[in-house]
């Protein structure tokens, strides 16, 4: 039967459903956005870039993102809603065309010590089904090979109707590939008891180290006066079962000095108060004791595998799963390919696809049993990407924070290659993006400022990449900054001498780091530059570490708290208006008496995402209404904490309300390029890149002699970066010896030293491939880095 000829074949009138080739946005008033309006094209890729605390975040993810999953929740029974986030709208007028919004962000991966590479992709669970089928001897299903799955036996009696009832027993038993040693972590944790006692005291004399145990107290008494041991006998001459009674003793109820009281060897006692706590929540004095006196060593009974007897027995060829897991993900997708088994074709070839995506990312040179939560932003970021890449969803919008942070510039040619992919399949990807190597692909580009903080949120320049640099906008100029080569190099004080570095990857690593300097450490992702950074420098006195992982602290925490400003700041107020500094603390007296002074009223959902939503008393200001009565300088403590760096820089340096201690925190938080935070802004919101100036900020005023920063440029502005570079000479210039971790060429050309690691990541990497000065690195061409760094110089 012939078909018939379609009538619309000469010329197709465009389809009506066509039409919605935009997501719009009108009238978005999130944060510190000002009324935006916005078109953004479909199936394309557009980046949103500006100086950092423009509004991109915002923009993207506050907004578009947001509103998405806002819709998609509602999508859901009434029931299951009920247990869902109440997410609220966004403040904005018009929100149109929206898709299925996917966020990848920088946000660490959890810090379930039992969450690995392998278990937060889908790489683990599909080696455990290969092992089962293939594995000789057989152990058992693919749970048999999980580490989060304890083997459990249990017996019990059950009734069964066979013509009359009768009770049979039955046994029932689970084979899970938990080591029952570690619980599936692969490290025991141990006390160390020289950190407790000194043992050639006695306990009348004081042997014990334990903060709160120290002096005569209650705690010291306990043991003096139990009667189990003589007290004025030196630990060390204690006999066994002295000991025992002093260390292990099962709760046992006594009088002691006349009261009723229950005694209890002092490692349990230590287990319950002290060491059973979270430990961001604890005191200072008493989490460095903890970090002390707790030691870490790898489980003796996996070697750290994590996985059971059993499931270690279990091989393919020569391998276990443990083996394999090990192994760098571009070994073992190697060892995939030449397996070659009919009866689990499709399972190879689905793991084969995901081990292909770790090496095309950049990642290969991880293993599949890294613990997730040693991730970097950027490593995590890319690992979550793996599952979209695979994923056969189309007509969804992406959303990426900073997709190449932690990138070098090799890699960064991969990432857009990823991000093109994602295009072309017909997704819209919006990307939040500084390097000029990203904004070069962009279909689209809006930007966003022209300041920080309450300085920017609007829209500046929205067009082609080419139309960006034509414009006047601080992107537009910035976008063709070379940084030139320096025409001389400040001459090294000293060295600070690696000899033999072996952490991780490196392989026997001599170098000497040249002191009193600008010392720049860089190679690509992987290459060993954290391991000979941050594993092997000597930790000695003076040695300042700043990175960019999570601040110690809870969702109180801000950078007025962080940095101490709080401190002179409730003075100021207190001196002013005649009454006690514990008023001006949302955390003491003057909170709020609803949300504690949060500001939030925090609903835990348990298996999600827990929601926070603003507390109606205080309407989140944190605080007490009748405190907001005092005033300084015309302003109330709720509206000092609203404002940015800079307008309190401007506030507390004269007139009524001059506090010079507040003064000099707040220039250093300007100084290192945070005048657009809030000083009431929760911890928790802040970026990585963030995070580490806030802490460089705080460490700035210690003695340090030595500054080690982690990849500082991340998430700032191409005119941020010239800031940044006149900061590290401000510390090099005032006798500081300088060490950064960095990929953004701008830092490289500054430098005076620069060491180069390679030639590539993982087993390829771990070694010095280049020393000398950047002119010497770009004349030579020999490494990557090389390459890279003479054509961005452009020589």
């Amino acid at each position: 039967m012939s078909m018939a000829p379609r009538a619309d074949a000469q010329s197709p009138a465009p389809h009506v459903a066509d039409r919605h080739e935009w997501i719009r946005v009108h009238g978005a008033r999130v944060n510190n956005l000002k009324d935006v309006s916005i078109e953004i094209p479909k199936r394309r890729l557009t980046v949103f870039t500006g100086v950092s605390g423009s509004g991109k975040s915002s923009l993207v993810f506050d907004t578009i993102a947001a509103e998405s999953q806002r819709l998609i929740n509602e999508t859901y029974s009434a029931f299951v809603q009920g247990f869902m986030p109440n997410l609220a709208r966004p403040e904005v007028d018009v929100l149109d065309g929206l898709t299925t919004a996917i966020a990848v962000d920088q946000q660490r991966m959890g810090g379930d010590p039992r969450s690995t590479v392998g278990t937060a992709t889908d790489a683990n669970a599909m080696l455990r089904i290969l092992f089962s089928r293939l594995g000789r001897p057989y152990v058992g299903p693919p749970g048999a090979f999980a580490f989060n799955v304890p083997s459990v036996s249990a017996s019990g009696a059950i009734k069964v109707e066979r013509g009359a009832k009768k009770a049979e027993k039955v046994t029932f038993h689970r084979v899970g590939g938990m080591c029952p040693r570690c619980e599936g972590r692969g490290s025991v944790s141990d006390l160390d008891l020289s950190q407790l006692y000194d043992d050639s005291k006695s306990i009348n004399e004081g042997a014990f180290t334990v903060p709160g145990y120290t002096g005569g107290g209650w705690n010291s008494r306990l043991y003096a006066e139990s009667g189990f041991f003589d007290p004025d006998k030196p630990i060390r001459t204690f006999t066994k079962r002295e000991l025992h009674d002093l260390l292990h003793r099962e709760p046992t109820r006594m009088k002691i000095a006349g009261i009723n009281m229950t005694y209890e060897g002092l490692i349990p006692r230590l287990q319950k108060s002290m060491l059973s706590k979270d430990k961001e929540a604890m005191q200072p004095h008493i989490r460095a004791f903890v970090e002390r006196a707790v030691t870490f060593a790898t489980c003796p009974e996996c070697d750290g595998t994590r996985l059971a007897e059993h499931a270690r027995s279990a091989k393919i060829g020569k391998l276990s799963l443990a083996d394999v897991c090990r192994m760098e993900i571009r070994d073992l997708a190697d060892w995939v390919r030449g397996i070659a088994q009919p009866s689990v074709a499709p399972l190879l070839t689905a793991l084969q696809q995901t081990l292909d995506s770790f090496v095309e990312i950049g990642l290969g040179y991880l293993s599949l049993d890294r613990p997730a939560g040693t991730l970097s932003g950027g490593e995590a970021q890319r690992v979550k990407m793996i599952r979209h890449l695979g994923s056969s969803l189309t007509d969804v919008t992406y959303v990426f924070d900073e997709p190449t942070a932690g990138l070098h510039p090799h890699d960064i040619q991969r990432m857009n290659g990823l991000l093109l992919r994602l295009r072309d399949k017909g997704n819209t990807v919006l990307v939040v993006e500084h390097k000029p190597e990203v904004i070069a692909i962009a279909d689209h580009v809006v930007d966003l400022g022209p300041g920080a903080g309450t300085a920017g949120g609007t829209v500046c320049f929205e067009g082609t990449v080419d139309g960006l640099r034509g414009s006047d906008t601080v992107t537009g100029r910035h976008l063709d900054d070379r940084a030139g080569l320096k025409d001389a190099v400040r001459k090294p004080t000293g060295t600070l001498e690696i000899r033999g570095a072996t952490a991780n990857n490196l392989r026997d690593v001599d170098v000497d780091l040249p002191l009193g300097v600008l010392c720049v450490i860089t190679g690509v992702a992987g290459s060993g530059k954290s391991s000979l950074v941050h594993g092997s420098i000597p930790a000695e006195e003076g040695v300042v570490a700043v990175d960019q992982t999570p601040i110690r602290g809870s969702r109180r925490s801000n950078p007025a708290t962080y940095t101490g400003l709080l401190d002179p700041i409730r003075k100021a107020f207190a001196k002013a208006n005649g009454v006690k500094p514990a008023l001006f603390s949302a955390n003491s007296e003057g909170a709020c008496p609803t949300c504690n002074g949060t500001g939030v009223l925090y609903t835990d959902l348990a298996m999600m995402a827990g929601v926070a939503t603003p507390c109606e008393d205080c309407e989140g200001k944190r605080f007490d209404a009748a405190v907001l009565d005092y005033h300084l300088g015309g302003r109330d403590i709720s509206e000092v904490l609203a404002m940015p760096v800079t307008e309190a820089e401007e506030f507390f340096a004269d007139g009524a309300a001059r506090t010079p201690a507040a003064h000099r925190i707040l220039r250093r938080l300007s100084d290192v390029g945070l005048g657009y935070l809030t000083l009431g802004q929760p911890l928790t919101t802040l970026s990585g890149g963030e995070r580490q100036r806030l802490k460089l900020a705080t460490h700035m005023a210690e003695k340090g002699g030595v500054y080690v920063l982690d990849e500082p440029t991340a998430g700032l502005h191409l005119a941020d970066v010239e800031q940044l570079l006149g900061l590290l000479d401000r510390l090099v210039d005032s006798g500081k010896s300088v060490i950064v971790i960095e990929h953004h060429q701008a830092v490289m050309a500054h430098a005076d030293w620069i060491i180069d690691l390679g030639p590539g990541a993982g087993h390829d990497g771990g070694r010095v491939v280049f020393e000398g000065t950047p002119a010497e690195l770009v004349a030579g061409r020999a490494t990557l880095t090389g390459e890279h760094l003479a054509d961005y110089v452009g020589s």
